[in-house]
């Protein structure tokens, strides 16, 4: 099946004086970032199009497939969107070791323990993480554990990636060689890819296309 466009039109409130109000597209095999001060509402798109908060309306459509549709009542659970998603902090699981992290959203989807172990090998040789794989995340570098979060959120084959921040957790020294690292596995990937960040620089170098966000709205694209 060929790669689907990602679009999006969402509105909701969030306390007595917080609405956000957003429309945008992303073409398959386009990054866009969403740029923005902290609190513009970012991380709250993420969590819409994941499948994690629901909007009050609008519709979240990758292709002709809805994956949220308020006025038909349509709400897709967001295990099965096919969605990855890296977090800003990355929620790696501590009990789990390296290899076991990255096949962690295989198993969610079915499969058995041996098969997602074998699926999600590959994905460390491809970022590099052989010599990790039996380490637990507390013993991984900010850049390794950037890197395991992104061969998770790889390893399920997803339809749509986002990226929230993916950054934000690395010291100076780690970005900018990440940066490469990140660019290139997004540039590898088929489908939509949304970025979210606060920083300019991010933006600049990994994205096709920029949405600036404050409170709650696009002011330019």
């Amino acid at each position: 099946m060929s790669a689907a466009a990602l679009h999006l039109e969402i509105a909701l409130r969030r306390g007595d004086d917080f609405t956000l109000d957003v429309a945008f597209d992303v073409p398959a095999g386009t990054t866009l970032a969403l740029l923005g001060p902290n609190g513009a509402g970012k991380s709250t798109v993420v969590d819409v199009i994941a499948g994690l908060v629901d909007p009050e309306r609008g519709f979240v459509r990758l292709g002709e497939r809805a994956l949220t549709d308020v006025e038909n009542g349509l709400q897709v659970p967001a295990e099965q969107r096919r969605i990855g998603v890296v977090f800003q902090q990355y929620l790696l699981f501590e009990h789990l070791n390296v290899l076991d992290n990255v096949a962690f959203g295989l198993r969610s989807q079915g499969e058995r323990r041996h098969t997602a172990r074998a699926a999600a090998a590959p994905w460390l040789q491809r970022l590099d993480l052989e010599a990790a794989s039996s380490r637990r995340p507390s013993a991984l570098s900010g850049g390794e554990a950037q890197r395991v979060a992104l061969a998770r959120a790889l390893a399920i084959e997803p339809d749509l990636l986002l990226l929230d921040e993916p950054l934000a957790a690395v010291d100076v020294a780690t970005r900018a060689r990440l940066r490469r690292v990140v660019r290139e596995h997004l540039d590898a990937f088929a489908g939509p890819r949304v970025l979210i960040t606060h920083d300019p620089v991010d933006a600049a170098l990994l994205a096709d296309r920029v949405v600036v966000l404050e409170d709650g709205r696009v002011v330019q694209a």
